[in-house]
């Protein structure tokens, strides 16, 4: 069985200090075949619930294994329910040592997300001593009907987000078995090409979100402004697009006192990034992607509790994701011009740092009450979003770990969206949810403006009255104007505490794909 393409992809498993991506590569193919036929350390089947007499795939598996998946059925050992995994050992009776049958759940119901979160389920599952290869079926291409394409995406996307770990800073025997090699076995080779093509979009999609993960996770000790700079120009070079950095004298030349008051209490020089991807002929900027960078947030002034501070160092997420974004929209050759915007800073206390009551005034002459240093995330953007206008781009959409209110709102299960512009919003819903990532939009009525209202500025950068995570969006409205523009608040899903689906533990990734899918719809439009 010859993998029509084998795309050398690098999980960052252990990160690296010399390139983009890590040193461990893995090996992901789309192959026509017989799936009994092949020699992988352990092969994926699956089952839906309530199936007695599995087809296809597995059933064909299940013949050549004597029936031994159809006895197990029999006993109750399999029931194929949702997040069910059974290991079974094939005694030589079939070229591969070990047969894992991914229970899928009912079949009403059944769609594409289910598909990327068995795949992700199942290879963490596989990660065990002795299994460095996996092949798989074509989760819910067959009686479950969904497209063989979207399918084989959905599969490699799992796969790379699931097998995700962060071990970089961890010994090498702490490190365990990974996996080296992944393919997706199909049985109609003239599905194949297609399949391919798209297990490939996969393959770079869930790269970027994996790179994302990696800046987010890395202690600020190992990723301050500069090395997030340097990370994002290796990844500029890398794939060819424009990269530039303005450093503090620049941005004081463009008046960006909003931004720098949020610096003045760190050592560490604060950086805005800019990375521009041109898709198609012509001037001018189709989508502008704008990340908050704080790389490490102790609250400034206004300081934070010491109980999990240690989560600061990711709360540069957003700056992590347009970052990674960009690079993916950049190698998929999506026909748009996009440009990412990245402000990066410490928010930190010190004799220089910005104090409460303080007002700044941002690049657009808007000036400002600083009343919680802790609420500094708004404050970096807002520059950066005047930056974004001034290079003129048609769409704006800024990234943040924002408030710690989205939290309370919404919890871990969805982002926050926030916009003035219903049309633009909803494409961006579409794409969050092709990519598995739920949102729910927020009101931004004019009722709440009155919320951050200052007596002494123009605007002050928190609220009294509640509803933090709107009255977030509120600050940054008008440094955008007119121009189509959503807020996604991913504090509540930027952090998890456990592997779940696509979703891994610690930096999640969340967002990256949706942007993703943002670009390239909006290039198709």
């Amino acid at each position: 069985m010859s993998p029509i393409f084998a795309v050398h992809y690098t999980l960052p498993l252990n990160g690296s200090k010399d390139r983009f991506w890590s040193n461990d590569t893995v090996e992901f193919t789309v192959t026509g075949g017989d799936i009994t036929k092949s020699n992988a350390d352990a092969v994926i089947v699956n089952l839906f619930e309530g199936v007695t007499a599995p087809g296809g795939g597995t059933g064909a598996m299940d013949r050549a294994l004597g029936g031994v998946i159809s006895q197990l059925i029999q006993q109750g050992d399999i029931r194929g329910k949702s997040g069910e995994i059974t290991l079974i050992h094939t005694m030589g009776k079939v070229p591969t040592p070990r047969v894992i049958v991914a229970g899928l759940g009912k079949q009403k119901g059944f769609d594409i997300d289910a598909v990327r979160n068995l795949a992700a389920n199942a290879v963490r599952f596989a990660r065990k001593p002795g299994i460095k290869s996996v092949a798989t079926l074509a989760h819910g291409a067959g009686i479950g009907g969904l497209d063989a394409e979207q399918c084989a995406q959905a599969i490699a996307e799992g796969a790379l987000l699931g097998a995700y770990r962060f071990l970089k800073h961890k010994a090498p025997d702490e490190n365990g078995s990974e996996i080296t090699s992944f393919s997706i076995v199909e049985s109609d080779a003239a599905k194949v090409p297609a399949m391919d093509a798209a297990a490939r979009r996969g393959v770079i999609a869930a790269e970027a979100t994996n790179f994302a993960r990696d800046l987010a996770n890395e202690p600020a000790n190992h990723l301050n402004p500069t090395d997030l700079a340097a990370r994002a120009e290796a990844l500029a070079r890398e794939t060819g697009i424009e990269f530039e950095v303005l450093e503090r004298a620049d941005m004081e030349r463009k008046g960006m006192g909003s931004l720098l008051s949020v610096a003045k209490g760190s050592a560490q020089p604060p950086k805005l990034i800019r990375m521009g991807y041109r898709g198609r002929a012509g001037e001018g900027w189709d989508l502008a992607l704008v990340g908050k960078g704080i790389t490490f947030d102790t609250g400034g002034i206004s300081i934070k509790p010491a109980a999990n501070m240690e989560a600061m160092k990711a709360d540069m997420t957003g700056a992590a994701s347009v970052v990674a974004a960009l690079g993916a929209i950049a190698r998929l050759q999506a026909k748009t011009n996009v440009v990412a915007i990245a402000p990066c800073t410490e928010n930190m206390p010190g004799g220089n740092a910005t104090k409460p009551g303080d007002v700044v005034t941002a690049m657009n002459g808007r000036t400002i009450e600083v009343i919680n240093t802790d609420a500094e995330g708004r404050l970096v953007l807002a520059d950066a979003l005047c930056w974004a206008k001034e290079l003129g781009a048609v769409h704006i959409l800024d990234v943040a770990t924002l408030t710690g209110a989205v939290t309370h709102a919404l919890g871990d299960a969805c982002v926050g969206l926030m916009t003035n512009n219903d049309a633009f919003c909803s494409k961006l819903e579409a794409a969050s949810a092709l990519a598995g990532e739920k949102t729910w939009r927020l009101p931004m009525f004019k009722e709440y403006d009155e919320y951050i209202k200052s007596d002494v500025a123009d605007q002050m950068n928190t609220t009294k009255k509640g509803a933090g995570a709107i009255a977030g969006a509120k600050f940054l409205e008008p440094f955008v104007g007119d121009t189509p523009w959503i807020h996604m608040d991913i504090a509540g899903v930027d952090n998890m505490p456990a592997d779940k689906g696509w979703i891994a533990k610690g930096a999640s990734g969340y967002s990256v794909r949706a942007m993703i899918n943002l670009a390239l719809a909006m290039a198709e439009s």
